[in-house]
């Protein structure tokens, strides 16, 4: 209990550093080993501002389990990806402006820079039921049924989700992706985008530039520089 509680802790501080906040939602979830729960943060805090007093044990009926405070209305976004994907212990959801924004346009993320490569191909798949809250569980089952098994997942018209084995991949991802779609946004509005990694360059740079260990240096910046920062 106490690992998914600390790492609720540090996967949301984590993403408060990578500046992916909108005030107090977005929230990143990890699998409880030994219910069908998961580990999220309380409703009403921003990232910056979780502690291990601020995380919840929420069943996937919605039932807080352990801890004080209100859950989140999406926390089906987490429950019914897990339940479908056996291969995650953490889902991220985000806000941030510059996915938000991309996924608006209707066009493919291309490998225009080292974060784009992990998002290209398989083209990172856009969930389109909805733009409201994913408040149920038939939208989070269709959320994870259009996820698949890729790590991330636009949402036009309100955000983003990102799947991993474990918080380091699911922040980073998160990360990633809106670097990815910030670089892609400044190229199209600067012009005609020409150049871009090809597809067997792109799959080598996956392996080369974003294996685990270099995920892992990311993740482990980005909780040095929350340290710092949020005291």
């Amino acid at each position: 209990m106490k690992e998914e509680i600390d790492e609720t802790v540090r996967a949301s501080r984590a993403l408060a550093a990578a500046g992916l906040t909108d005030m107090v939602w977005g929230h990143a979830a990890l699998r409880d080993p030994d219910t069908d729960g998961v580990w999220m943060k309380a409703s009403g805090w921003g990232f910056e501002e979780i502690s291990p007093e601020r995380v919840l044990l929420v069943s996937r009926d919605g039932e807080v389990l352990h801890g004080e405070g209100k859950r989140h209305i999406e926390y089906p976004i987490h429950t019914e990806i897990m339940a479908r994907r056996t291969d995650v212990r953490c889902v991220v959801h985000t806000h941030a402006p510059a996915l938000s924004a991309f996924a608006s346009l209707d066009v493919p993320l291309l490998p225009l820079s080292h974060d784009g490569v992990v998002f290209s191909d398989p083209q990172v798949p856009r969930f389109t039921d909805t733009g409201a809250l994913i408040a149920t569980a038939e939208l989070g089952g269709a959320l994870a049924e259009t996820l698949g098994d890729a790590p991330a997942c636009l949402l036009p018209k309100h955000g983003a989700v990102t799947a991993g084995p474990d918080a380091a991949t699911a922040v980073m991802y998160a990360v990633l992706l809106e670097r990815a779609c910030r670089t892609q946004l400044m190229a199209m509005a600067a012009g005609e985008v020409k150049v871009w990694s090809d597809a067997e360059e792109a799959a080598f740079k996956r392996e080369q530039i974003w294996n685990s260990a270099q995920r892992d240096a990311g993740w482990n910046y980005l909780t040095r520089l929350a340290e710092r920062t949020f005291q």
